[in-house]
């Protein structure tokens, strides 16, 4: 361990990003994360939730690149999770870093979208609120016990119009075709680590971030094999690590597969770290933000 830090994980941000940077990673890893929230417009609207907190005393502030996400300053998760308002699904416990791929993807009325790994459910939920509850959206989960939670939270969160399947969506047929697909891929978790846990060398390590990569690349391969031509997605991780970003659209890029570039000014406030592909968004951990990647692919033909 550096500075709280496993070693190799050192060694990689150090290479890929340098001094400077690699420590203001660490420093933001080491942060206590607040709790952020989405108000699900399905069931209500951002107004009425900034009036029930009001009303219970909690202290919020508003997130400048979404008007239905809120940033909660004096309490913690439970407080929050007493509330009505989370008990019947008006609110949705999201950090704000995995609220953006569903809002680069921009989901549609009338449009057929993939959720390649759904579980618990938090941008499946949000992509149904963006598109009014009448985009058809398929949402897959391998894991049985993660595939309950999101039964759970779809019906919580009153999202109509999505057919969830039990499968690994590597093993999709690729006689399916989407309008979108939204591949928030498994990762190493390299983004979302807490660095004063004392096991995370047991569950953290170089196995597990070269574990991930072929997955994520089985996965990109197989969301672009059943993506309609003319067509878009989302990669996302929440990884800061090159080998699970960057590195794996290298291996899709092609003279049928482009990047489209996301606009940063969208995401102000949002801290970002370089990257080595231009157009897309590594968020840099913090107080507020998950270390999280985003980049958003179009299929030529």
């Amino acid at each position: 361990m550096i500075q709280n830090i496993p070693k190799f994980l050192y060694d990689k941000l150090l290479i890929q990003y340098g001094d400077e940077i690699t420590k203001k990673i660490i420093q933001g890893l080491n942060s206590k994360r607040v709790v952020t929230l989405r108000a699900n417009t399905l069931k209500t609207n951002i107004e009425k939730i900034k009036e029930n907190l009001n009303d219970n005393k909690i202290q919020f502030n508003e997130v400048l690149w979404y008007k239905d996400a809120l940033i909660i300053d004096n309490v913690d998760e439970k407080i929050i999770q007493e509330l009505e308002i989370y008990k019947n699904g008006e609110i949705y416990l999201q950090s704000l870093s995995s609220m953006i791929p569903a809002i680069i993807l921009n989901p549609k009325e009338n449009e057929n979208i993939l959720d390649m790994t759904a579980a618990p459910g938090g941008k499946t939920t949000q992509m149904s609120a963006l598109s009014n509850n009448n985009a058809l959206i398929t949402a897959c989960e391998k894991n049985k016990i993660r595939l309950e939670r999101l039964k759970y939270n779809i019906e919580k969160q009153g999202a109509k119009g999505i057919n969830i399947l039990n499968e690994d969506s590597r093993k999709l047929s690729n006689y399916f075709s989407f309008d979108k697909i939204l591949l928030d891929a498994p990762c190493s978790g390299s983004g979302t680590l807490n660095l004063n846990d004392e096991k995370i060398n047991r569950y953290f390590n170089e196995e597990l971030v070269q574990k991930s990569q072929k997955i994520q690349c089985e996965l990109l391969k197989k969301a672009l094999t059943i993506l309609k031509p003319n067509c878009e997605m989302v990669y996302s991780t929440c990884s800061i690590l090159k080998e699970e970003n960057e590195n794996n659209l290298l291996k899709v890029l092609n003279n049928n597969v482009e990047i489209v570039s996301i606009n940063e000014e969208i995401f102000e406030g949002v801290p970002l770290l370089p990257s080595n592909i231009k157009g897309t968004l590594t968020v840099c951990p913090n107080e507020l933000y998950e270390g999280f990647f985003i980049a958003k692919l179009r299929k030529l033909r």
